[in-house]
């Protein structure tokens, strides 16, 4: 039955008019930010839109009375917003929420809509960023307005971050914010950011389906590692016995083939005992077929699969200036993500795939992060989860990729990932993270920004 145009139309209002003003406006908060194209390029000259969204974020913040930070970290446009919410009790220390404005790039032509529109259709708002992470960013905006406007007093100070940089690592973001702007940060004890607090739905013996929230209580260590091979400059049509495009070759080639040994953090392991409690299925990290239980588990097993290793992809490669000429040198570029505690032995099993010829340098190198699962700002979000999912329950887990969170740790905040979303159980979630088609529920969002508010105002 197709309902009459005049109901739907008092349907929806009467929804409206039962919303809080965050969950009104995070929709097309999310949508506007989403038709700022803040593709990071990783460099500055094609890297663009940061200081255009964030000026605007912060005319958003200053329509209901914010005082704002405005800070551009290092380059021309990288741009960054703070702003701080007193709390009820100043002796506690700050809770901080954060998140990134730039995004990876998109090639329009793939996509079924432009990839910078923010459109909302078929319940979806879709664009670059829907969630990595101006889903994020848009339900953060939309509660610091809420709260400013309506008065509201947080339990502690609130410190809202809206950041440049961080799909390059954070280099000219939070790394270099948390380097030379110290003081922004100043009284921040905890911090909650993106990627963690999704749902996962799994199913259970008896047939229904059990709903796990996912918090980021770790992250994998991420380096970009630079390979160097170096031999004979010489004539295309001679004999070699030295040919750099060959020594590296060969080095690459074992190093991204190799499966580096087993290990399993504590994060991974409570992830792991929790679906096992709710599935019944025995993970046994041991066992020769791991991977293969880990795919009943759907598209979130490429996450928790790459966090049982270290992992080193070999992402680029360069060499040459003309087709007759033997080049002199020959470089590479590995995706080094190392587990927590492992970079020592990583580096040694490194070294002794590349072999003696070939050298290795960072170029960008983050440590790994891990902080436990318990403490108050822990129940606060599983208490925050189970007031709008009573069925559902957080779990914590390791990210194989990397966030901000690692720069703040080294400040000594102890940080999580939490960007509450309750998701449809068909939808491929990990494929949207810098995929075609990128997009995100609007009833997550509306699902995700009263959780949200739930958790800030109890932590």
């Amino acid at each position: 039955m197709v309902p009459h145009p005049e109901n739907a139309e008092n349907a929806e209002n009467t929804a409206n008019a039962t919303r809080s003003r965050a969950e009104s406006e995070v929709v097309e908060l999310v949508s506007s930010l989403i038709r700022f194209d803040t593709s990071n390029t990783g460099e500055l000259a094609t890297t663009k839109g940061e200081r255009e969204c964030a000026e605007w974020v912060a005319r958003k913040l200053e329509e209901v009375g914010y005082e704002t930070v405005y800070v551009e970290s290092g380059q021309p446009g990288r741009g960054n917003v703070f702003a701080r919410l007193r709390g009820a009790d100043p002796s506690r220390g700050a809770l901080m929420i954060h998140g990134h404005l730039d995004v990876v790039p998109a090639e329009p032509s793939d996509w079924s809509v432009h990839p910078f529109s923010g459109a909302v259709a078929d319940g979806y708002v879709w664009g670059r960023g829907a969630i990595d992470m101006k889903d994020m960013v848009g339900m953060t905006l939309a509660l610091a307005r809420q709260f400013k406007a309506e008065g509201t007093v947080p339990p502690r100070d609130l410190v809202f971050a809206f950041l440049a940089d961080e799909e390059a690592g954070g280099t000219w973001g939070s790394q270099w914010l948390v380097r030379n702007r110290p003081d922004l940060f100043e009284g921040v004890t905890e911090a909650v950011g993106e990627v963690g607090g999704f749902s996962l739905t799994v199913p259970r013996p008896d047939g229904s389906d059990a709903r796990l929230y996912l918090v980021e209580t770790a992250e994998k260590g991420l380096g970009w590692m630079r390979l160097t091979a170096k031999a004979r400059a010489g004539h295309g049509s001679f004999l070699h016995q030295d040919n750099a495009v060959t020594i590296l070759a060969e080095a690459v080639a074992r190093l991204g083939r190799h499966t580096f040994p087993l290990v399993v953090p504590d994060s991974v392991a409570e992830f792991l005992g929790a679906v096992s409690n709710e599935t019944g299925l025995e993970f046994d990290p041991s066992a020769p077929d791991i991977d293969t239980t880990l795919e009943k588990l759907g598209t979130i097993s490429r996450i928790i699969g790459a966090t049982l290793r270290d992992t080193a992809n070999p992402t680029m490669l360069d060499a040459g200036y003309k087709a007759n000429v033997i080049p002199q040198t020959a470089t590479a570029v590995v995706d080094c993500r190392v587990l927590p505690g492992r970079q020592a032995e990583f580096e040694k099993e490194v070294d002794r795939l590349i072999g003696p010829d070939v050298t290795r340098e960072w170029i960008t190198k983050l440590d790994s992060y891990e902080t436990t699962f318990d403490g108050h700002l822990v129940d606060a979000m599983n208490a925050a989860i189970l007031a709008h999912d009573p069925d559902g329950r957080t779990v914590p887990y390791m990210l194989s990729g990397g966030t901000d969170a690692k720069a703040f740790a080294t400040l000594g905040i102890r940080c999580f990932g939490f960007a509450p979303l309750q998701l449809p159980p068909e939808l491929d979630f990990t494929a949207l993270f810098h995929g075609v088609d990128e997009r995100v529920p609007v009833d997550a969002l509306q699902f995700g920004t009263r959780v949200l508010e739930h958790f800030l105002l109890h932590s």
